[in-house]
Order: structure tokens, then sequence, then C-alpha cells
């Protein structure tokens, strides 16, 4: 039976193929075996995290000839399980004002597939939603409101994990939460754009994340540079480096902080015209 988010979810398989997300119906056991693993044995820290991330390890060393050091690793590991972990919680929110409670023992991921599993029991939606009337609805009063939902509920599915990954990133605090933020917004901003939406995305990210909304550091930071034919390149400042400068140092994302305009500008333009 479709849950109030199963239409977001399918949404984000058409236009992303690599993230398929299945709900798990009331007393149906989470998957295991092969390449899954719950999002609670990673906030653990334990063999589940090493596996996990031994993955990274050996996809370092394939691509780019060199071991990555160790808390480079880490966060590549978790970027990658947050940026898809955010999206299904914002998504939902983004096309359909519904926000789902997902704590992290109703979270599994298979990150070989690309595939997640969640089980649904709480959402929180707007008084005018059809959905409000369905059992777990949470009914707030407005569009602040909602908003503060989703940042509660990335919170409530991140703190743990965020402790689980934080002592083999070296980062702690205010370093792990700008990590979420730069989750939260880029995971949207880039699927927001498969689906033509990505201006709307811009304005909605902007209001969701100000910079003054605690646990989170920094704000979406969105701002727009002029191209060599006077074109707009919209780009944003992270909060928080990805490492990917001590693989390769010459070859930095568009976002990162340590990347001047001209740069930025350079690759943007290179992009457009690909």
């Amino acid at each position: 039976m479709p849950s109030p988010v199963s239409a977001a979810y399918a949404r984000l398989a058409e236009v992303f193929p690599g993230l398929a997300v299945t709900e798990l119906a009331p007393g149906e056991a989470a998957p295991e075996g092969g390449g899954w693993v719950g999002a609670a044995e990673l906030a653990a820290g334990g063999p589940a995290l090493d596996a996990f991330l031994a993955w990274d390890a050996d996809q370092i060393l394939r691509d780019h000839g060199q071991p990555g050091r160790p808390d480079v690793v880490a966060s590549f590991g978790l970027h990658r399980y947050g940026w898809a972990a955010c999206l299904l919680i914002t998504l939902p929110w983004f096309l359909d004002r519904r926000v789902p409670r997902l704590p992290v023992t109703e979270v599994s991921y298979d990150r070989t597939a690309g595939r997640m599993a969640v089980r649904v029991t709480s959402f929180a939606c707007l008084p005018e939603d059809p959905a409000a009337a369905l059992p777990g609805a949470v009914v707030v009063g407005g569009e602040e409101a909602l908003r503060a939902e989703v940042r509660a509920a990335v919170a409530e599915h991140l703190e743990p994990v965020l402790g689980g990954f934080g002592p083999r990133t070296r980062r702690r605090g205010r370093a792990l939460w700008g990590m979420a933020t730069d989750e939260i917004v880029e995971g949207l901003w880039y699927v927001a754009g498969l689906l033509g939406e990505e201006e709307r995305a811009v304005r909605e990210l902007a209001a969701l994340l100000p910079g003054t909304t605690g646990p989170y550091a920094g704000s979406a930071a969105f701002r727009v540079l002029t191209g060599p034919a006077g074109e707009p390149l919209p780009t944003r400042d992270r909060v928080s480096c990805c490492m990917y400068y001590t693989l390769r140092p010459e070859d930095t994302c568009a976002t990162c902080p340590r990347a001047r305009d001209d740069e930025r500008i350079a690759k943007l333009t290179a992009a457009a015209a690909a």
C-alpha cells in the first residue's frame, strides 16, 4: 500500500535511477546480507562501519592509484551516506510538503546497488493536505513550521550517524554539522535540477537553511557568478571540505571553499559547454 511519501520516492527513481527507495510494511523485516547495512549499525561505529568504509578505501585506491588517508576515507563514506539519506526527507518535503520521520532504526542502505529501505510511520504535513487525516500525520501550522520539521527530521536521523563516523573523520561538532548542511543542500539541489526545478530549490533551500538554525552550521549559501559571455552561473559556498584535494589537488569541485571565483567560472563554463 502506498504511503504519503511513495510518490516522491517514485519520482526520485525516475530521474535518478542510481537511488531506489523501497518502503517496508509494518512488521516487515529490514533487508540483510549482501551489501545491506542498517543506519543504526553505521551509527554504532563498529564492524559494520569498518566494512562500509572498506568500500570507499578500495574505490579511492582503484580510481586514484593511491590510498586515501583514513579520515579522507571516512569523510567520503559519510558524504555518500548522508547525501542519499537526506533526500529521504527533503524530497517529499520539496515535492509534496510531507516530511517523514526516519530514525536510524528505520533505514537500511545498500550502497553497492544504490538502494535504500525505509519504514515510514510518522510524517508532518500542512492542514490543507489530504494526507492530514491519515494515521501518523502530524499537522503543523504553516511553511516555516514545516521547514522546522525538515530540520528536526534530518537532525534526528543524522545525529547518531555523525556520532559513528565522527571519530574516523577527525571532525567534531560544527565541522560535522557543516557536512550535514552541505548534504541537505547539494542532494536536493542536484535532484531538483534533474526535475527541472533548480530555481525553486535554490529559493526553498535558502529559506530552509538561512544560517541561524542549529545544530546546522552555515547556510545554503547560494550565489551567482558571471560567465565570460555575461551568462549567470549559479554556485554555492560549501560549509565543509570534501577532502578531494588530498587525492587530486588540481581538480576541486566548483563549490569547494578552497576554490577562487575565477576557477569556479572556468569549471562551470566548461560544464555548461559539455
